[in-house]
């Protein structure tokens, strides 16, 4: 399990590889009250206050989106960057959660994360 690519193409109206934002790596792991801390590694091209990843979401398989870590300010300078959410609920029965980063401009447009919940 790991990287999900999904479409960020070239052509038409769809954005470049490089407008969008990435997850390139993420860590799950059960808390003693049920509960998930997931991380996930974003990379983006972050130009500043006008263009930068603003949020990361977990989603099931299904798309149904189970926890989200809004980012407050542009991370220019650190590239990638890794950044945590805790008390994630992810229902009994759920195998794998897959990891999408949000871009300010362009949206969700880049590669995804697909990890185990153990």
């Amino acid at each position: 399990i790991g990287l999900v690519v999904v479409g960020c193409g070239e052509g038409g109206d769809s954005p470049s590889s490089e407008a969008c934002a990435h997850v390139v790596d993420a860590e799950i792991e059960r808390s003693a009250d049920g509960t998930y801390d997931v991380s996930a590694t974003v990379s983006s091209g972050d130009t500043g206050w006008d263009k930068y990843a603003d949020a990361w979401e977990v989603r099931d398989e299904d798309g149904t989106v189970l926890g989200v870590r809004e980012l407050l300010h542009p991370h220019v300078d650190e590239q990638p960057f890794t950044r945590s959410l805790s008390e994630v609920e992810i229902p009994d029965g759920v195998a794998r959660v897959i990891l999408a980063a949000r871009d300010s401009v362009e949206g969700f447009c880049g590669d995804e994360f697909e990890v185990a919940v153990p």
